[in-house]
C-alpha cells in the first residue's frame, strides 16, 4: 500500500538540520548564563549503581543526532557505530562475541529479534545480519536516511525514513511488503519517532503532527490522529514534529509532539484519553504507574498514567540536552550532553545516582536489557550498568568498573 507522496526539499531539510544543530550545541557562544546548561550539583548517591563493563564500538557520530543505541535479545547485546561497525557482546561481562564492518555510514540501530540484527544507513540502506555470527543475510536500498531504530516484529522489519515514509519489509529476504507516506511541512526538526508495534498494529508519528496506526501485515490505516496541530504564521512557529520516543502500556499509547501536546491514546481506536500541553522532541517512557517525559527545556516530569495529573517535576537537567528517559528498576535514567547518565527516583524524582560514560554527548536514550542498563556515547563508548544490591554483592562478589 502506498499513501501520499512527499517531494524532497534538500535545502529546507538542510536548514532544518542546521536549526537543530544550532539549538543543540554544547555550550555555544552565549554569554548569558541563563542560556547555559545548568551546572550539576554535588550528589551523594543513595542507589548503588556500578559500571559493570565498558567497550569501544566505533565513532564518528558527534553532533549528528543519530539513532545509534544498543539493543539486546536476551543472549547478546548489540551496538553499531557511524563508521559501519556492528558488534555483539556478552551482556554479563562485555566479552566481544563478533564484530563486522559494513561499508556504510550507519545512522540507526541496531534492532534485534528472531535471531536477526538490523541496522540502517544515512545513504538509504537497510541491512540484516545473523545474530549468531554477524553474517549478512540481506541488504535493501530504501531510498532515504533513517534516524529511527528499525523494529523486528513477527517476521517483519519496520523502518521509518526522514522523508516521512513508513516501510515494512520481510525479515526473510528484505522484500518490501508495503509503504505509507505522509506529506511533510517545508521545515522540520532533524529526528524521527521510532515506530512502536502493539500486537499486529504499527503506530508511527510523523513530522506533520499526525499519529497513524496501520496494520502490520496489510498496511491498511486503522486510525489517524492529529496530536500536534501546526499553529502560527512562520514555518518555525508551525513546527509540529513527532520525533520523540512513544510508549505502549497495555492498550494505551503515550505520545508527544514538539510545540504540541503529550497525550494518552487508545491503541485500538486512537481516541485521546487525556492530553497535556507539554512539548518535547526527545520523547517519553512509561511504567504501570506513571508517564515520564523530558521537556524541551530539560525538565524531567512524571505524570499519572491514567489521568495525566503531574506527580513530580525535576529541573536538575535544565538546558543539558537530556535524552529521552527510560525506566529501570525503580529509577528513571536519562543521558546528557557531557556523557553522564542520571538516575532519578520514580517515586518523587529525587536524584539517587549519577555515572559518566565519557565526556561526549549521549544523543540516544539508555536501553534496558535484562537487569542491566546500557548507554552509548557519541564517541562510540558503550557502558553497562548494574545495581549492586547488598545481597547480590555477597553472592557474586564486587564487580570492577
Amino acid at each position: 500500500m502506498t499513501g501520499e507522496r512527499k517531494t524532497c526539499r534538500p535545502l529546507l531539510a538542510l536548514a532544518a538540520a542546521t536549526l537543530v544543530l544550532a539549538g543543540c550545541g554544547i555550550f555555544g557562544d552565549e554569554e548569558d548564563e541563563a542560556l547555559q546548561p545548568k551546572p550539576l550539583q554535588e550528589l551523594k548517591a543513595t542507589l548503588p549503581v556500578e559500571r559493570a563493563w565498558s567497550a569501544n564500538v566505533g565513532g564518528g557520530s558527534e553532533f549528528l543526532r543519530l539513532a545509534l543505541a544498543p539493543a539486546g535479545d536476551g543472549e547478546r547485546v548489540y551496538a553499531a557505530s557511524r563508521d559501519g561497525r556492528v558488534t555483539a557482546f556478552d551482556p554479563a561481562n562485555g566479552r566481544r562475541l563478533w564484530q563486522v564492518r559494513l561499508d556504510l555510514p550507519l545512522s540507526a540501530g541496531p534492532g534485534a529479534g528472531r535471531d536477526r540484527v538490523v541496522v540502517a544507513s544515512s545513504n538509504g540502506w537497510l541491512v540484516c545480519l545473523r545474530a549468531e555470527d554477524g553474517g549478512e543475510v540481506w541488504r535493501r536500498f530504501i531510498g532515504g536516511e533513517s534516524v529511527a531504530t528499525p523494529i523486528i516484529a513477527d517476521r517483519s522489519v519496520v523502518a521509518y525514513t526522514i522523508d516521512g515514509t513508513l516501510r515494512v519489509h520481510s525479515l526473510l529476504d528484505g522484500s518490501e511488503r508495503w509503504t505509507l507516506e505522509q506529506n511533510l511541512p517545508p521545515l522540520t526538526l532533524r529526528g524521527s519517532a521510532p515506530p512502536v508495534v502493539a500486537g499486529t498494529t504499527v503506530i508511527a508519528g510523523f513530522d506533520n503532527g499526525r499519529v497513524v496506526a496501520t496494520g502490520l501485515h496489510d498496511g491498511q490505516t486503522r486510525w489517524e490522529v492529529v496530536l500536534s496541530p501546526p499553529s502560527g504564521r512562520s514555518d518555525l512557529e508551525r513546527l509540529s514534529d513527532i520525533d520523540g520516543t512513544m510508549a505502549v502500556v497495555g492498550q494505551d499509547l503515550y505520545a508527544t509532539g514538539y510545540q504540541g501536546q503529550t497525550a494518552a491514546l487508545a491503541v485500538e481506536s486512537g481516541q485521546i484519553l487525556w492530553a497535556r500541553d507539554i512539548s518535547t522532541h526527545v520523547g517519553l517512557a512509561a511504567d504501570a504507574a506513571n508517564v515520564y517525559i523530558v521537556s524541551d527545556t530539560g525538565e524531567v516530569i512524571a505524570m499519572n498514567r491514567r489521568t495525566g495529573a503531574e506527580r513530580w517535576r525535576q529541573d536538575a537537567l535544565l538546558r543539558r540536552k537530556p535524552t529521552a528517559p527510560v525506566v529501570w528498576d525503580g529509577v528513571v535514567a536519562v543521558g546528557d550532553l557531557e556523557g553522564y547518565v542520571h538516575f532519578f527516583s520514580t517515586q518523587d524524582g529525587s536524584p539517587v545516582a549519577r555515572e559518566r560514560i565519557d565526556k561526549r554527548m549521549l544523543s540516544a536514550a539508555p536501553v534496558v536489557v535484562g537487569d542491566r542498563l546500557f548507554a552509548q556515547s557519541e564517541s562510540g563508548r558503550l557502558a553497562a550498568f548494574a545495581i549492586e544490591r547488598p545481597e547480590q554483592a555477597a553472592a557474586t562478589g564486587d564487580r570492577g568498573r
